[in-house]
């Protein structure tokens, strides 16, 4: 048993409620409430939120996940990146996105790529018809 057995490998941070909201629906669906460790940059500077990040990269976490590609959390965690080049950071997370990891095996390398493709294959546009009477 290694000493990060049973930490959150990955930390999902965002603005307001954005983590915990997204973190809750996919332990919802999957019953995984054990891979995502959750955080709001609410009322941080982004010095507070990098060091909010570099807690949790010090407690085992390997990704982290952000909701805007140049928000200011994204901004927190790459400069932890900087320091810690092993971390993976993905930023527009979406709930396929969090929903592919969780099924993934945590951790592997290309867990955070197959999820990525995974979430933009689940965008799509939808318009309706415009019936002609």
């Amino acid at each position: 048993m290694s000493d990060m057995e049973g930490r959150p490998l990955a930390l999902v941070i965002g603005h307001k409620d954005f983590a915990s909201g997204i973190v809750s629906a996919v332990i919802a669906i999957t019953g995984r409430a054990d891979l995502f460790r959750t955080a709001s940059n609410y009322g941080l500077d982004t010095r507070a939120a990098e060091a909010l990040v570099r807690d949790a990269i010090a407690d085992g976490v390997v990704i982290v996940f952000t909701d805007l590609p140049a928000g200011s959390t994204t901004m927190a965690a790459r400069r932890a990146q900087r320091d810690h080049p092993e971390v993976t950071v993905v930023t527009g997370v979406s709930l396929p996105v969090l929903l592919d990891y969780a099924f993934a095996t945590p951790g592997t390398e290309h867990a955070a790529d197959a999820a990525v493709e995974k979430g933009r294959a689940a965008m799509m546009v939808a318009r309706g018809t415009v019936r002609a009477d």
